[in-house]
């Protein structure tokens, strides 16, 4: 099969197109061709060494397909099925051997391209929304990134639960999609101080939380745009990790919340993943959830995908497409 590997850490050079043997599934495991796969910054983290998952490996944390043969043991799917997963390594693949416990059923009216879209970005701005911090209506919020694949996803959700919504972008062709998401104002980072805009709009009281997958050089800004007690919930490092911080900061500035969520703590179970997988598929039939995919590319072209990815030129979600299986 063709496949994408990694043999050390390193840059999107590092993703090579190769050919290896097709997996077998194991007791509990089915077999899963691959329609599509998703790409996210955990894959870029991976690939870098910053998360050790041990080389050579093939990336990819998230994809749709059909199921196409079964391991031992492996119930509650048909060969046939349409499926979704995530938190599982082997998605930059024409085949990938996953286990049921990953699995959640694709319902009709949702195709498998924005089913693999969906599941990491989708779940992410679930959990945090909705059991992170459960916004609450009348909430102010500010959402870091807010033209990338979570960001848009987070605003609508966000504004589904009577919240009052500001995003930060870089440019107005971004801000256009976060305002037609939901936004209530966008604020353009690159031309204004997000901070001294945030009290602005909220007359001096700043937010109930900021959803910042930026780090590093929005952490300190993210803080200070907090109302007393507010949560800075940190889920991402795009611009690299925050240095140490003195918890006294928290206190000084509001009694303030911090905490570094992700996505695997918060789907640990099958019945938590399918809960979350299940409510974000239900919006996106129910149409209440837009999910924008930004481009489709060839397996073979995954370094590109990395490549756009770190260079947050993208708006919404980057899928791989493997060839067809004959």
């Amino acid at each position: 099969m063709h496949a994408i590997r990694v043999d050390q850490p390193g840059g999107p050079e590092q993703l090579r197109p190769v050919e290896l043997e097709a997996p077998q599934p194991q007791r509990g495991e089915v077999l899963v061709a691959v329609e599509a796969a998703g790409v996210n910054y955990i894959d870029i983290y991976q690939r870098q060494g910053v998360y050790n998952v041990g080389t050579p490996y093939t990336p990819g944390m998230e994809a749709a397909g059909i199921v196409v043969a079964l391991g031992e043991d492996a119930v509650g799917f048909n060969v046939g099925d349409r499926v979704a997963y995530s938190s599982q390594l082997g998605a930059y693949a024409q085949l990938a051997a996953v286990p049921t416990t990953k699995l959640v059923g694709v319902p009709e009216g949702v195709a498998s391209d924005v089913a693999a879209a969906a599941m990491l970005q989708g779940m992410t701005a679930q959990f945090l929304s909705h059991s992170t911090y459960p916004i609450r209506r009348g909430d102010h919020v500010l959402i870091h990134a807010a033209a990338g694949g979570v960001g848009l996803l987070l605003v609508q959700m966000a504004k589904q639960r009577g919240a009052t919504v500001y995003g930060t972008t870089s440019t107005e062709e971004k801000a256009a999609l976060v305002r037609a998401a939901g936004a209530d104002e966008v604020i353009l980072y690159t031309e204004q101080d997000f901070t001294a805009e945030v009290r602005r709009l909220t007359d001096g009281r700043g937010v109930q939380v900021v959803y910042d997958s930026v780090g590093k050089t929005t952490f300190d800004g993210s803080l200070n745009s907090l109302a007393p007690q507010g949560y800075l919930v940190l889920f991402g490092q795009a611009s690299g990790p925050v240095p140490p911080l003195d918890p006294q900061v928290l206190n000084a500035k509001g009694s303030l919340f911090l905490t570094r969520p992700s996505l695997f703590h918060y789907a640990a179970t099958p019945a938590d993943l399918q809960m979350r997988a299940g409510a974000v598929f239900d919006m996106i039939a129910a149409g209440t959830l837009d999910l924008r995919i930004d481009r489709r590319l060839p397996l073979a072209d995954a370094a590109e995908a990395h490549t756009l990815l770190a260079s947050r030129g993208t708006s919404g979600k980057l899928l791989l497409i493997p060839p067809q299986l004959s």
